[in-house]
């Protein structure tokens, strides 16, 4: 169930051997959702927050972010693979879902 406060585990296809936990820390349906993880003590946080933007021409302009903070945000990142395909494929199957096809 997607509700502020669950956790869910995220598997990337850039590393399929490791799942990355995450809590849902805002939920604003339908507009936004928001998920967070990270290391204890403040170490390193990504946040990835997902926005639907109603248009004019009854189009939804989907956006998602990621933003990592933390003293060890720069060497966690700069090992961090090039997460950009993962991101799209996510995009395609979010879109391919939504409009009613298999994603």
């Amino acid at each position: 169930m997607i509700a502020p406060g669950e956790k869910l585990k995220l598997t990337a296809t850039v590393n399929p051997g490791r799942s990355f936990p995450l809590k849902v820390t805002e939920f604003t349906p339908p507009k936004s959702m928001t998920w967070t993880g990270g290391m204890p003590l403040g170490m390193f946080k990504g946040v990835r927050t997902f926005t639907l933007d109603p248009q004019a021409d009854e189009t939804t302009t989907f956006t998602m972010h990621e933003a990592y903070d933390g003293w060890m945000a720069g060497p966690m990142t700069s090992r961090m693979p090039d997460l950009t395909e993962s991101f799209e494929q996510f995009a395609t199957g979010l879109k391919a879902k939504a409009e009613g096809g298999r994603g």
